[in-house]
């Protein structure tokens, strides 16, 4: 792909494996840091850890909510291509702080969180590259790329800081780090063809495309999508919660040895990759989205309330096996969704979705940070590479209360997705695709409203349809049947 001078950007055309690098690298860079990371912020703050935790992620979240639909609309305008260079860039500047600065370090996390929306731009590169059947696949596919970052990083990470130190570790994340920032620059070709792009580059962007909460004051217009939003609601704030607290949590409560704790997560990562490629595709084809939706809550209630009442390492792998299949639900509740709304409204359905997760990404992890802090979850000690299981991480409690209740945030959580999954069995689920192809029929003349409305809300992190306007419209196929990518020999 050439841009309007005539030089070429990228290398290839512009596909889902792009975003995947990208993915990988930036994710992969952090997932090296889980070690170092939970060393500095204990010595950082030793009286109140999981507090203060909660507390600079839930700024982080916050500041992302707002931004996202900012950066959305302008990638909109100007392409995908620089904005994930500006994400990407800004989301890793925090790594070369942890051993230079550790109170500057955490502050610049917080900050970051105003540019840390790569997920949205990556969502939306890969909605440009993709037609309506294959969509959900290729989420599916860069789900589990998330957690294939996951795999490894942190025990190769835990490996160089018990041998080589935290410094080693530190250093190799920032050339990772800049290896993807490299990687976008030099081979990454921009997705959004100018046909796609809303008028020129000196475009005004409206208060409404920019505002954050305008796709949340839509959200009563129509009673499918109300329970659905619902739903993500409910069931994405524990979730925000515990994957800014749970490495934490292994250390202090269960006491995970640094090495214990990696292989944990790359266990965990690698049965998360099979979940959300192999088992999301059949479950999807066998059940119906709908039903897989349920099947994914149940597993989140599972694991959760195993979490929260377990006070075993045994028991902490066997939620971790559930939490893995608990892993299905958002990208399903992203099919169900774009089966829901008629395909001019997509954008704007994706765009309430969005920002409510991100909503979500601001408040669970200072409401996890909160409770732990009210029921005096605190660390008592903490050696930075190996934990041993004779600490005792509560002494403000006696080994009956400990046993009873050792994580209080997650039982609150299977609380809120017990809600979740009973407002999910009231939402109606497209069971033809002879409705489908009646509105895609309907809409097959072009609409000038249409582009700026689901441009309006695509900033809101996943702006699924907004490749997919009404020029690019795919025949009317029923998608459940089909998943092209699975077809691809690479994947």
């Amino acid at each position: 792909m050439k841009d309007g001078a005539g030089l070429q950007q990228g290398i290839g055309r512009p596909s889902v494996y792009h975003a995947v690098v990208v993915i990988f690298l930036e994710f992969f860079s952090w997932g090296l840091l889980t070690t170092p990371m939970l060393t500095v912020l204990h010595e950082t703050f030793p009286q109140h850890t999981f507090l203060m935790n909660g507390l600079i992620q839930g700024v982080k979240g916050l500041l992302s909510f707002m931004s996202a639909p900012l950066i959305g609309a302008l990638s909109d305008v100007w392409g995908r291509r620089s904005f994930l260079l500006v994400t990407v860039f800004f989301t890793c500047a925090p790594i070369p702080l942890m051993r230079l600065s550790p109170w500057w370090y955490f502050a610049m996390i917080s900050m970051s969180g105003a540019f840390s929306v790569t997920f949205s731009v990556i969502f939306a590169y890969v909605a440009d590259v993709t037609d309506e059947r294959e969509r959900s696949t290729a989420y599916g596919l860069v789900s589990a790329t998330f957690a294939a970052s996951l795999v490894t990083s942190p025990a190769i990470g835990a490996y160089l800081s018990a041998w080589y130190g935290d410094n080693l570790v530190v250093l190799v994340a920032t050339l990772i780090a800049l290896a993807d920032i490299c990687f976008i620059l030099l081979a990454v070709p921009e997705s959004l063809p100018d046909k796609m792009r809303l008028s020129s580059w000196g475009t005004p962007i409206s208060w409404e495309q920019a505002d954050p909460f305008a796709s949340l004051r839509k959200v009563g217009q129509d009673s499918t999508v109300l329970l659905i939003c619902i739903t993500v609601f409910l069931s994405y704030l524990p979730e925000a919660g515990q994957y800014s607290s749970f490495f934490l949590y292994l250390r202090q409560v269960i006491n995970f040895s640094s090495t214990t704790l990696a292989v944990f997560i790359g266990v965990v990562g690698i049965l998360s990759i099979v979940a959300q490629t192999l088992f999301l595709t059949l479950l999807m084809r066998t059940l119906g989205t709908k039903n897989t939706v349920l099947l994914g809550l149940g597993f989140q209630i599972l694991q959760l309330a195993w979490y929260g009442f377990g006070s075993e390492p045994w028991m902490m792998w066997a939620a971790g096996a559930v939490a893995a299949m608990s892993s299905i639900t958002f990208p399903a509740v992203s099919a169900l969704v774009s089966q829901s709304a008629d395909p001019d409204k997509q954008g704007v359905v994706q765009g309430m979705i969005t920002g409510i997760r991100g909503l979500c990404n601001g408040l669970g992890p200072a409401l996890y940070g909160f409770i732990f802090f009210l029921f005096n979850v605190e660390f008592n000690s903490m050696d930075p590479i190996q934990g041993d299981y004779n600490i005792d991480p509560l002494p403000l409690h006696s080994p009956t209360e400990r046993a009873l209740i050792p994580g209080p945030p997650f039982l609150l959580g299977a609380c809120t997705v017990v809600i979740a999954f009973l407002v999910a069995l009231f939402i109606p689920e497209k069971t033809s695709c002879s409705s489908s192809s009646s509105q895609l029929s309907l809409n097959d003349k072009p609409h000038p409203d249409s582009k700026e409305s689901m441009s309006s809300l695509a900033g809101v992190h996943i702006n699924t349809p907004l490749p997919g306007s009404d020029e690019e419209t795919p025949p009317a196929v029923c998608d459940a049947d089909f998943e092209p990518l699975l077809h691809d020999s690479i994947v």
